[in-house]
């Protein structure tokens, strides 16, 4: 008998009304010849409501007890959705996430899962039962509750369908599904029906609020198929599985984030060292960095610039000072009117041109880039805020999002089979190691055929990006790496790599250019390495670039460029380092390369 898991969160299970309606859709499931597993969340704004407590009482309550505090949200919401089941003549069972043997690491707030016992769901289950999960909560190893932190009942859904392989893992919530964008921001914004994981992961770190990454991260790692869908209603909802819907369609979404700072660092030593030095210490007062651009030195001086969420510029900054009296060298500066817009797409690995027609877009709008990062399927820009709406829309109606892809050969429902992982053996192998949430490096890559093109001091002003990319893709040229730092005082540094052997092509229209808009010059590297370190886990395992950073400093290796996305970490080092590069990586990661 096939299994589902079905997670309802707190909208979902706001009022005794929807509890029972939750109730009806899970025992229309068991019966028809389904064991059912339903994960749910605090009722309603619960859980801000025990926060709210909390703070009554002090500034700063232990981490522990919050725990304790905030994990009864959950079992008055598991305790009244078992009443609503055996109200309406059908069995259910409820059970913490201790009842159920979920261990998780001592980290109060915002614990990994390491394993979860399913002897006993799995006794209730052929009893007859519904179980009821309480989500977003465990146990550690000294028997504390711990809580899983943002995200929580969403990690706990697909990480108990992956041990109980379950035929599908499905998430109601309040929307119908995943949509092209935020249909808050723009009403033309389309539902897609199935999208891949790498494609949700990076939406999801984009501020889709539809998903958390740490569960679409289990998604992908233990091949569960998870199901978006509306709770007040029977519409089809989104596929989230290992295809997208379109491999012939280079973007399928677009996204907005409009609460990040972002921070240059200019002038410091363009030495091996530099970037670890920083990052470390940024890392060390919990702040989480997102897009990180490291353009090419000049003079033995390098520039740095990355974005913040705005609530942790003042970390950012004190942690940044600390590198830079260290350094002898270097200034900061910072702008907390930023926004970044991106497109993703697993299509645009395949295909040319996407870079251009975003540029482009943002130039016809009179939209400047203050920076820019790619990885294989996203391109992220950050403009000012003010622009933020108009270049969301911009972008979405360049790549017609609003659209439908060409019909599939396949029927939509096959795509709940998308997901089954090709290795099954291997998925069972991992389940039974000792955490479950463990970083997994899938790739560690080098790429010795590119070459590198710079543009240094070019006019900070819109349609600089849209007219070199144009140029170099009217000239047959494919352009991989792109990278544009803010160097403030009205100009910008923009490199790409592109295949040596188009290089005195490229570079040919990259210094007429340069010329005609008078920039400071042009540089190049004939032969480049890029180094890339993908896997499952690199959002919440902040520590990846790190220690890839801390990898290549020890070996002595110098970075040129740095560009990161949520599955990917790409640097570029000097061609002749890159067989040592690649060997420092694969034994920094040696422990969790698979």
């Amino acid at each position: 008998m096939a299994i589902i898991v079905q997670k309802f969160g707190g909208t979902s299970v706001a009022t005794p009304e929807k509890i029972l309606a939750a109730a009806r859709k899970a025992i229309r499931a068991q019966k028809e010849n389904n064991q059912v597993v339903m994960v749910v969340s605090a009722m309603g704004h619960s859980t801000d409501e025990l926060i709210e407590l909390a703070r009554q009482i002090t500034d700063r309550p232990p981490a522990r007890e919050m725990d304790m505090l905030l994990s009864t949200g959950e079992q008055v919401s598991v305790a009244l959705m078992a009443m609503a089941i055996h109200a309406l003549g059908s069995h259910a069972v409820s059970l913490t996430g201790a009842q159920i043997g979920i261990r998780t690491d001592a980290t109060h707030t915002k614990a990994r899962i390491k394993s979860i016992s399913t002897r006993r769901m799995q006794q209730l289950l052929d009893a007859g039962n519904i179980v009821i999960a309480a989500g977003f909560q465990g146990i550690d190893e000294d028997l504390n509750i711990t809580t899983l932190g943002r995200g929580g009942s969403d990690t706990t859904a697909v990480a108990l369908a992956a041990v109980l392989r379950a035929e599908a893992c499905e998430i109601y919530t309040d929307v119908d599904g995943v949509y092209t964008t935020d249909p808050r921001l723009l009403p033309e914004a389309r539902r897609v029906p199935r999208i891949s994981y790498d494609e949700m992961l990076e939406l999801a770190s984009l501020g889709s609020g539809v998903m958390h990454n740490r569960s679409i991260e289990f998604g992908k790692k233990y091949g569960v198929a998870i199901h978006v869908r509306n709770s007040q209603s029977d519409a089809p909802g989104t596929m989230i599985v290992a295809e997208p819907e379109s491999r012939d369609v280079a973007v399928c979404g677009a996204a907005l984030i409009k609460d990040e700072a972002r921070v240059s660092v200019t002038g410091v030593p363009d030495v091996p060292g530099t970037s670890l030095d920083i990052f470390s210490r940024i890392a060390a007062r919990n702040v989480t960095v997102d897009m990180i651009v490291q353009d090419v030195g000049e003079g033995g001086k390098a520039d740095i610039s990355f974005t913040v969420p705005k609530n942790e510029l003042q970390l950012t900054l004190e942690a940044v000072q600390d590198s830079i009296r260290v350094f002898g060298t270097g200034t900061v500066t910072h702008d907390l009117n930023v926004a970044k817009v991106s497109v993703v797409g697993l299509g645009m690995a395949r295909q040319t041109g996407v870079a251009e027609r975003m540029f482009r877009t943002l130039a016809d709008q009179q939209i400047n880039i203050q920076m820019i990062t790619t990885s294989e399927i996203k391109i992220s820009a950050l403009v000012s805020r003010d622009h933020a709406q108009a270049a969301l829309r911009a972008v979405h109606e360049a790549f017609q999002l609003e659209k439908a892809p060409p019909a599939r050969a396949e029927p939509e429902s096959s795509a709940v089979n998308a997901a089954d992982p090709s290795d099954a053996a291997d998925v069972v192998t991992r389940l039974q190691g000792i955490d479950m949430e463990e970083l997994f490096i899938d790739d560690i890559a080098l790429d010795e055929t590119q070459a590198r093109i710079t543009i240094k001091e070019a006019p900070d002003a819109p349609g600089i990006a849209a007219r070199v990319f144009e140029e170099v893709a009217a000239a047959g040229i494919f352009v991989d790496m792109i990278v544009q730092s803010h160097g403030g005082a009205g100009r910008a540094s923009l490199s790409f790599t592109v295949p040596q052997s188009r290089l005195q092509k490229a570079l040919n229209v990259a210094q007429r250019i340069a010329s005609e808009m008078a920039c400071a010059q042009v540089t190049s590297c004939p032969r480049v390495a890029k180094l890339s370190v993908s896997g499952v886990g690199l959002r919440s395992h902040t520590s990846v670039a790190i220690r890839m950073f801390r990898a290549l400093s020890e070996a002595g290796i110098n970075l040129e460029l740095i560009s990161t996305s949520e599955v990917r970490v790409n640097v570029i080092v000097d061609g002749s380092q890159g067989p040592r590069a690649l060997d420092c990586l694969q034994t920094a990661f040696a422990d969790v390369l698979r």
